[in-house]
Order: structure tokens, then C-alpha cells, then sequence
């Protein structure tokens, strides 16, 4: 049956300018990191990919590395590309990523030029595409001269197999550095991607100020703490969860009994606002003005519905603010 897209994607999600630049990013996005590689069911990988699509997410993130096994799940979206979205694909922003380890030797990890221009080469041959909408460098190298990363960022972008550039992971200091390169070059940073959600707050620490001097827009990875801040884990490790797969990113160890409290806490508040507290913690990321888009992990459909639902009550007040910090800042 050949895929027919929802002809109401585009009413009820919201776009926002990505910084100071043209380029606009639904409110959620979806990433590929788990659940997208050649461990996983395709039928299922595809369901998804398509929902995210019917509801509007049009932006896709994938980095060389994402599987199991590392370049798998790019060449999941290739296949799904192939057969299904192809044809939409200049309603689509597909970015992909490198800066980890990819391939053996010398040459496949971190940030030189040689690394940056063959990963990309390789990434666009796995989802047969000509580019990538964002190319970003996924980490700071601490021994490659940042201008020769940057400069392998200008190279791409000048070169066509990218239409933005983009950095991810990178500290304030390293961050100012980097978009000051990139401008000197004529191919402006427009996104940074950076992990942030109720646990980890690291962006709130001078970053997000660095990317509001700079025009730049932010997304943000793991907002539910690898599904920490969900219903998921109060009554145990779910049989199939990230807890539960020995490639997980989430850990049992992760699951402490005080981050359990303070999930509870923050559930009973999600649930007055007749929220999931999956709803209620995207909520609370999008809440900066810097951040333009949130993305999301997915193990099935359901997950993106209720994601999406949020929209029907994005915004919170004052006093639910004050009642979430009140809560993260409690030592049980």
C-alpha cells in the first residue's frame, strides 16, 4: 500500500525560527539514537517514522553512529526514505551527525576534516540522499585545531552535502569559539544540540546565553532522561525498557531511589494538569525562549501520540514552575 501522508500535519504543530536563521523546526522532533537500528523490528521503526511524520514532525535526527549496530538506523530512514517519503522529502529536515567513534584507526573518531567530510560521504550513501539538511560535529576534540573542524564544517555546507551547520555537546567557552570561526568563514553556526532535561541542567549555565548573543537556536536531546521522567520506571524495569537492554543508554543504577520521589512528585503535578508527566517534561524544556525544538525517543507509536498531545497545554505558569523547582531541589 503506497504511504499517503495526513493531509492535516501542518494544523496543529507549531514551527519556530532555528536562532536568527530561515529555517524553521517543529516545536518536537524525533531522533533516531535507540530503536531505529538493525536490532530492532523494521515494521515497527518504519510505523514511527511515518506517525512522527502524520503529526507534523518533520525533522529527523540521526548521527553516523546510531544503531546497534552504528549505522544502522541511517540506513533504516534509507529504506523508509526510499519506499515511502522520498517524494516528500523537501518538506523534511534530516540532519545527521559525527564526532564519535565510527569506523577503526586513526581516522574514524573525533574532528578532523579527513573524519568530518568521510563520515558525511558514508551517511549520505546509507540514506541515499545527495545532503543533509544540518551537519553537526558531535563533540569537541580536544587535540584536532578547532578551526580545522570548523573549516571541514564550511567545507561541507560550501560543498552542498549540507545546508546548515551545527555543533552539539560543546561547553559555552567552546561554543563561543566555534560560532566565531564558523562566522569568519561565511557559514554561520545555526543550532546547537545539547542534552538537557529536569536531572541534568547544564545549558542553564551560561550556554543558552552564549547561543541568545549568538542568533542561535537550540534542540535538546534526552528530555525525559532516557524515559526516567515518565510513568515508566515507578513500579520497576519494564520488561523491553532501556533499563532493561544491555545497549540501553539508561542504566539501573540511574534509577535511585531518590530520583523515584521526585518522579512521583512531579507525576502527581502532571496528572492536575491533566498531563502525562512524559507531557509535563518536554513542557518544562521548551519553557526558554533559545530552545526551538525538542527531540524525542520513541519505542512505539504511542509514545509519539503522547507526545504530541502536549500542545493541547504547552505553557506553564508561575506557580507550576516554582512547584517543579521545589520538587528537583528536595533531598530525600
Amino acid at each position: 500500500m503506497i504511504y499517503q501522508p495526513s493531509e492535516l500535519r501542518y494544523t496543529s504543530m507549531p514551527y519556530k525560527y532555528c536562532g536568527k536563521s530561515g529555517l524553521k523546526l517543529p516545536t518536537i522532533s524525533l531522533g533516531l539514537w535507540h530503536n531505529f537500528g538493525g536490532v530492532d523490528v523494521f515494521g515497527n521503526s518504519r510505523a514511527m517514522l511515518l506517525r512522527a511524520f502524520d503529526l507534523g514532525i518533520t525533522h529527523f535526527d540521526l548521527a553516523n553512529n546510531y544503531g546497534p549496530p552504528p549505522g544502522s538506523a541511517e540506513e533504516t530512514m534509507g529504506k523508509v526514505l526510499k519506499t515511502d517519503l522520498k517524494v516528500f522529502r523537501d518538506e523534511l529536515v534530516i540532519s545527521s551527525k559525527a564526532g564519535y567513534t565510527m569506523w577503526d584507526g586513526p581516522y574514524g573518531d573525533w574532528g578532523s576534516r579527513k573524519y568530518l567530510i568521510a563520515s558525511l560521504d558514508q551517511s549520505l550513501k546509507r540514506m541515499g540522499l545527495d545532503y543533509v539538511d544540518i551537519f553537526y560535529h558531535h563533540r569537541p576534540d580536544p587535540n584536532t585545531p578547532l578551526e580545522e573542524t570548523m573549516g571541514a564544517l564550511d567545507h561541507i555546507v560550501s560543498s552542498g552535502k549540507a545546508l546548515y551547520a551545527g555543533i552539539s555537546n560543546y561547553k559555552p567557552d567552546q561554543a563561543s569559539k566555534a560560532i566565531k570561526i564558523l562566522n569568519s568563514l561565511g557559514t554561520p553556526c545555526i543550532i546547537h544540540q545539547a542534552k538537557y532535561n529536569m536531572f541534568n541542567r547544564w545549558i542553564e549555565d551560561g550556554l543558552l546565553k552564549v547561543l541568545k548573543e549568538n542568533g542561535m537556536g537550540c534542540i535538546v536531546f534526552s528530555p525525559l532522561a532516557q524515559g526516567l521522567l515518565t510513568d515508566k520506571y515507578l513500579h520497576g524495569i519494564p520488561e523491553g525498557s532501556r533499563a532493561a537492554k544491555s545497549h540501553g543508554a539508561l542504566k539501573k543504577k540511574d534509577i535511585t531511589e531518590d530520583k523515584l520521589l521526585k518522579i512521583e512528585k512531579l507525576n502527581k503535578l502532571a496528572q492536575k494538569r491533566n498531563q502525562s508527566l512524559a507531557q509535563l517534561a518536554l513542557s518544562w524544556t521548551l519553557r526558554h525562549e533559545e530552545v526551538t525544538s525538542v527531540l524525542i525517543g520513541a519505542s512505539r507509536v504511542e509514545q509519539i501520540n503522547d507526545a504530541v498531545e502536549l500542545l493541547k497545554n504547552p505553557k506553564l505558569d508561575e506557580n507550576e514552575l516554582n512547584k517543579i523547582e521545589n520538587i528537583l531541589s528536595e533531598s530525600n
